[in-house]
């Protein structure tokens, strides 16, 4: 019986990770695919989305001194596990808000748990990939591209049935608040942390983690962007139905699965950097067609092709930061995930003033920048 168990515990972790990662895949996706009717029951103008999101920026950013207290001082499964209930009681809220106060609110409050959470998964997983010696980052982030995927389809789902966005994330957030206690329960406790770990203060990146930093800032400003107003687009210059608008959004974290399942034997057989150069210039062409684009179909494969390209930053940024430990990671991910959930104010605000395909279009143009750093980056290999 013992033999069993010992058999059997190993498989429950190594199941355990992935899903921490699908549950942020599916909530971020879920928020995403009803930003359109949210928007639209509070009848707000882009600058106005634009500051509710800038909420969620600043959320995150004044969130990382505690996600890196979190996890130095109880581990990455603890902490993920705060944040992930937290983060789920959040969800709701930004369906419930009644003006664009509430709203801002509520969505600076899931910036902050989101941030948390997302670091503490990210810090257990590169242990995981540092203890073991395998490149394993990309595939755990292609379980957060399950995640959004299916969270995309479901909302688009739930849109043409004519479900509520507080009905949906109820729903969404009672599922996914069982996951989260199988994976908190299936995971080994975290070892004792170091004397004194919980005391260091959190720090900025420089030098070469800054280079890491910008890359995975300015990453993030794409995926976050392309997440956020793909749907809007759709709807909005392309006059696709509340069902169709977000399929420009599952489409891309279709191809951002399909990146990231390669992306570990890929980086394998040519390394982390020339992947990143490859991929990034993809984007960039991607959201070239999907700005483009007249009809609806081919903006959604434009979006597709962007996701292939975009998939590889946070994995292989957080691989290379992850080698020099939980703090040099988090640092990383301060600037990584504020790009994440500030860049998509900025494009509201570009939006606004010169319109929605000029906003995209600044979104290629930092694909292009991300080539170019990643082709002068040190620490990728």
């Amino acid at each position: 019986m013992n033999t069993a168990l010992s058999v059997a515990r190993p498989a429950r972790w190594r199941a355990a990770a992935p899903v921490l990662f699908l549950l942020l895949g599916v909530v971020y996706a879920s928020w995403a695919s009803r930003i359109p009717a949210i928007r639209d029951l509070l009848h707000l103008r882009a600058a106005q989305f634009g500051l509710v999101l800038l909420s969620g920026g600043i959320g995150a950013v004044i969130s990382f001194p505690l996600a890196a207290w979190l996890v130095l001082r109880f581990g990455g499964r603890r902490a993920a596990a705060y944040a992930g209930v937290l983060l789920l009681l959040a969800l709701p809220c930004a369906a419930l808000a009644p003006s664009l106060a509430a709203l801002a609110l509520a969505v600076g409050a899931m910036g902050m748990f989101t941030s948390c959470y997302d670091v503490a998964i990210n810090v257990q997983a590169a242990e995981e990939e540092k203890n073991g010696g395998l490149s394993r980052m990309s595939t755990l982030h292609a379980w957060f591209c399950v995640g959004s995927f299916s969270g995309a389809l479901l909302g688009s789902a739930m849109a043409a049935l004519g479900w509520s966005p507080l009905l949906h994330f109820v729903m969404t957030a009672l599922l996914l608040a069982v996951l989260l206690r199988w994976s908190f329960l299936a995971l080994p406790a975290a070892a004792p942390a170091p004397q004194g770990a919980g005391s260091r203060r959190f720090a900025l990146p420089r030098g070469d983690l800054l280079a890491l930093g910008m890359i995975a800032f300015c990453g993030a400003i794409s995926e976050g962007s392309i997440a956020t107003w793909s749907g809007i687009y759709m709807k909005d210059r392309l006059l696709a139905s509340d069902g169709v608008a977000p399929l420009g959004y599952a489409a891309f974290s279709a191809m951002m699965l399909v990146s990231r399942l390669l992306g570990d034997r890929l980086k394998r057989h040519h390394g982390a950097r020339r992947m990143l150069v490859a991929s990034s210039l993809t984007a960039a062409c991607g959201l070239a067609i999907a700005v483009l684009a007249p009809v609806a179909v081919l903006a959604v494969a434009g979006f597709a092709l962007a996701g292939l390209g975009v998939a590889l930053v946070f994995p292989f940024i957080f691989s290379a930061a992850g080698r020099h430990g939980a703090a040099a990671l988090t640092a990383v991910a301060t600037m990584g995930y504020g790009g994440n959930l500030i860049g998509p104010p900025i494009v509201g605000f570009i939006a606004d003033g010169i319109g929605m395909q000029a906003a995209l279009g600044f979104v290629g143009a930092l694909s292009v920048a991300v080539a170019l750093a990643a082709s002068r980056a040190k620490w990728l290999v």
